[in-house]
């Protein structure tokens, strides 16, 4: 059952008739689903404009605090998180070295990254020629700010291999109800500290909890009518926590908070997380028919194909929508303006025609092999311990670097220890060069020798 799933989606698979029938197509349209509300969510939420004072930036949810409660719909990244643990869990086969199968798991991940990061760095060192210092330090915060996501998702799939051990539903309960109490604890303890940083664990722990779900959804450990009831109960439990506690509302960063929900999360989002995760446990069955469907399936194998094109591409493609629309006079910055929201739509519509070109110009350097990094992974034992750690150290280097922004020493500091960080984990996963001659390796170690580069990709990229 799991073997058929683990299949990569590549650009040329855009048709049912080259995707293998067991695949779970749910996974995908999750995927491009929370993908989409993430992209439209972000071009809503951005107010900007340019006046005598340079670029002015807000936040609609700022402006409009009546509005936050929408995002408990528009905070979607449980369901990213879910996907790569489920795609995990039919991709990874026991007795495969962790290190080795993480980091065949990073190659796919990081690989538009690197062009990304590029870009960007020669896009800074000229804005800092011809701009200055402070432009360099403003574009650098913002252009690398959703990298958290990536460092936070390297970081949950290292726990994959050790979730596929999970075999009943009870451990699987077991395992989730210890994550919220860490949590909580965690929660109490920044509260009593007044220190957000005290629960920076949280980073991982909430984060941590769609992967297990998705592992256990993957595995057929949890039940819809189960799941029914937790997302009810969760639900219920999210807004008691928002109703009595110090908890606020908004589940996206707005610039007006006083607790943070997500920086770093907290129960609250850790609610966010198993209702909604329960929520696709249930409506799964029905995602899988419909995507059955030819055409629905050719946008989603598309859209798969080019994902972190798109979560990486989303926030330029805006801001060059907002720079063209503020050119001809037709910003969307101030919310008591008339005709706000239609310029605001009209915003969405021109992001659509930029972001559509951008990824038909950067989505087949996804799947454009770089020299050295895509080499085959062999490394097995300490090799592959390294391999996996060195991939952890990657994901810490990318949350700092998001936290940090470029432009500045930290970022810059941190962006050359993912770089160098990424340089060891593919370093250590290359393995011996050749055979240890005379000798003979571990079962464990002789069954994923050599790793092939599809197989460790766990059905696409996630």
């Amino acid at each position: 059952m799991l073997e058929v799933m683990a299949h990569p989606v590549r650009p040329t698979d855009s048709t049912p008739d080259v995707i293998p029938p067991g695949r779970d197509r749910a996974i995908d349209v999750a995927r491009l689903a929370a993908l989409v509300v993430v992209m439209f969510g972000h071009c809503a939420l951005l107010l900007a404009t340019i006046d005598t004072r340079g670029v002015r930036i807000g936040n609609t949810l700022g402006a409009l605090p009546a509005l936050t409660p929408v995002t408990w719909v528009l905070q979607v990244m449980p369901l990213f998180f879910l996907a790569g643990g489920a795609a995990g869990a039919y991709g990874y086969h026991a007795g495969t070295p962790w290190g080795s199968w993480l980091f065949t798991r990073a190659q796919r991940l990081c690989r538009p990254v690197f062009w990304y990061l590029a870009a960007w760095s020669a896009i800074l060192l000229l804005v800092r020629a011809v701009l200055g210092e402070a432009s360099e330090a403003g574009l650098g915060g913002e252009s690398v700010a959703l990298l958290w996501f990536l460092g936070v998702y390297l970081l949950a799939l290292a726990f994959v291999p050790a979730l596929t051990r999970l075999t009943t539903s009870r451990a699987l309960a077991g395992l989730l109800g210890s994550l919220l109490a860490a949590i909580a604890a965690l929660d109490a303890l920044r509260f009593a500290a007044d220190s957000p940083m005290v629960a920076v664990a949280n980073f991982v722990l909430v984060w941590l909890i769609p992967v297990v779900f998705g592992v256990g959804y993957a595995h057929r450990l949890i039940g819809v009518r189960s799941a029914g009831v937790v997302a009810v109960a969760a639900f219920a439990a999210q807004v008691g926590l928002v109703a009595l506690g110090p908890y606020e509302v908004s589940l996206v960063v707005t610039g007006a908070d006083r607790v943070s929900n997500v920086s770093p999360p907290t129960l609250v989002l850790a609610m966010q997380c198993v209702w909604m995760s329960s929520a696709f446990v249930v409506a799964a069955r029905g995602i899988q028919r419909w995507a059955q469907r030819r055409r629905v399936w050719r946008v989603v194998a598309r859209g798969n194909a080019g994902a972190m094109t798109l979560y990486l591409w989303h926030i330029p493609a805006i801001a060059v929508a907002a720079v063209a629309l503020h050119l001809v006079g037709m910003d969307a910055y101030d919310v008591d303006e008339p005709g706000f929201w239609a310029r605001l739509a009209l915003r969405a519509l021109v992001f659509a025609v930029v972001m559509l070109a951008l990824f038909r110009l950067l989505a087949p350097l996804e799947h454009r092999p770089l020299p050295w990094w895509d080499a085959p992974v062999r490394a097995v034992g300490v090799r592959a311990g390294v391999a996996g750690l060195s991939v952890c150290a990657a994901g810490i280097a990318l949350v700092l670097m998001a936290k940090s922004g470029l432009g500045e020493a930290p970022g810059w500091c941190a962006l050359a220890g993912f770089a160098a960080a990424a340089a060891l984990a593919r370093v250590a996963a290359a393995g011996p060069t050749t055979p240890r001659s005379g000798r003979n390796y571990p079962k464990n170690e002789r069954i994923r020798l050599s790793i092939k580069q599809s197989g460790g990709q766990s059905g696409r990229k996630s």
